[in-house]
């Protein structure tokens, strides 16, 4: 259950134009059950509560600058995939993410055969458009790496 950085592929980059940030990682799972959607869920719809509770402080820190903070949606969408709307989906791939003042968030949880099982991608795009979108993201690079790694895993597990 190993996750490894891989690099994005060329044709995310089109989902969100001109993105300054990009990153993607892959994990193998077992079988050939997982649509993007599943996948997407697994990975964004149940997390640990290190995550929940980094994501909670998050929230609390970013309210004076008028940031946008997601509202806890517990319940099952169509639109969205944990706090996440969903911005276009097919069976291999799941766009989710928002735009705002300060930056525009793309996630991408892409499915694919490999071998016996399947590979999942998640793409993550970033376009700031101000001094705080880029020191916000400066900000919470080191700990986006750490999350969507254990998050990748936990769609493994």
């Amino acid at each position: 259950m190993k996750v490894q950085a891989v690099n994005p592929g060329a044709e995310t980059g089109a989902l969100l134009a001109g993105s300054q940030f990009s990153d993607a990682y892959s994990v193998a799972v077992e079988g050939g059950t997982l649509d993007a959607r599943r996948a997407a869920e697994r990975m964004l719809g149940r997390q640990p509560r290190w995550i929940e509770a980094l994501m909670a402080l998050r929230n609390y820190l970013v309210v004076p600058f008028g940031l946008k903070t997601p509202s806890p949606i517990r319940q099952a969408s169509a639109r969205t995939v944990g706090i996440f709307p969903v911005l276009s989906e097919s069976p291999g791939r799941l766009v989710a993410g928002f735009d705002d003042r300060h930056l525009d968030f793309r996630v991408v949880v892409d499915v694919a055969i490999n071998g016996d099982g399947q590979r999942v991608t998640a793409t993550t795009l970033v376009l700031t458009h101000n001094l705080l979108g880029r020191t916000y993201l400066a900000i919470i690079l080191p700990f986006h790496r750490v999350i969507v790694r254990s998050m990748l895993r936990g769609v493994a597990a």
